[in-house]
């Protein structure tokens, strides 16, 4: 049940139409471990800087998450993102991004984290992702990207597709990533390169996945309290591979994989409902459930058959 995340950890500073925050926890390793740590064991790796204190760390401690591995750069800043959603929280501008103590980072995983059954390379730099993933021998390992690696790294990144079991990327990305307009083409595409699944996130029309069994798709959870959708694909991806460390004892199978997605889709529903991690903070296990559960019950239908004229 132990699962380890090497990705960013960072201070955002967002403005939605709900309001303006300056300093927020964030980056995608800290997002994603915020949602894991609710069903498994969850160590994470990544740079901060002096400015990185025990009140962020008791964020993460707080959940339980193993922080063993988060590298302290002496006279460093923390990586810092700057962004500004419009109305249509779906249309974001990035304003500013200081990779502070990132600029240099090399992941070294203690033997507690590379033993982890499962492995999440949140969105950083493919050699990076590359030299983490070559340091572990998981049970399961994913990977998620972004569209600026997919155009000025693309090779490295094929590379580095081609060692794990999984891709989660946006829908944009992917269909950027093999050059192909329609999602079931992308996805069989890569495949090809060497994932057995691929899980396409599509913001608050839910998400999609696709293996060798074939094709789930979940709608978001319905909320109406959008606030701030930063790390809403991380805590999603925290949720699925969270599940998956859960199920230690268990083939990964398309059915099981099926159940993690719903897991990832409940709980960034909780994630958007404030700014951050916010919402995250305060988030309780039986509200999971209850979500989990509900949305279950809003996905499930009775196809029951009608004659049809011919």
């Amino acid at each position: 049940m132990s699962l380890t995340v090497v990705g960013s950890i960072a201070f955002d500073a967002v403005e939605t139409e709900a309001g303006k925050r300056d300093r927020l926890l964030g980056g995608a390793a800290v997002h994603f471990s915020l949602a894991s740590s609710f069903l498994a064991e969850t160590r994470v790796v990544g740079p901060v800087g002096d400015d990185f204190t025990e009140e962020e760390y008791a964020v993460l401690h707080n959940r339980g998450v193993i922080t063993d591995d988060v590298e302290h750069v002496p006279g460093g800043k923390t990586f810092f993102w700057a962004g500004r959603y419009e109305r249509d929280v779906n249309i974001r501008h990035t304003l500013q991004t200081d990779l502070n103590v990132f600029e240099h980072f090399e992941p070294k995983l203690s033997e507690e984290s590379r033993a982890a059954d499962v492995l999440f390379l949140a969105n950083i730099q493919p050699d990076l992702q590359y030299a983490a993933r070559q340091q572990c021998t998981p049970r399961f390992t994913a990977l998620d990207t972004m569209n600026l690696w997919i155009d000025i790294a693309r090779e490295s990144l094929l590379r580095t597709i081609g060692t794990v079991d999984c891709l989660i990327v946006n829908d944009s990305e992917v269909k950027d990533l093999t050059d192909e307009p329609n999602l079931v083409r992308a996805a069989r595409a890569v495949m090809e390169l060497g994932p057995r699944v691929v899980v396409v996130k599509q913001g608050e029309y839910g998400s999609a996945m696709y293996t060798a069994d074939g094709v789930f798709g979940l709608p978001a959870y319905p909320t109406a309290d959008v606030v701030d959708p930063t790390g809403a694909g991380d805590t999603f991806a925290g949720g699925f591979m969270g599940y998956v460390a859960a199920h230690a004892d268990e083939e990964i199978s398309h059915e099981l994989l099926r159940r993690a997605m719903a897991y990832g889709t409940a709980l960034a529903s909780f994630n958007v409902e404030a700014f951050g991690t916010e919402r995250m903070q305060t988030l309780r296990a039986d509200e999971v459930t209850e979500r989990v559960s509900e949305l279950q019950r809003v996905t499930v239908f009775d196809a029951s058959p009608v004659p049809l004229r011919t």
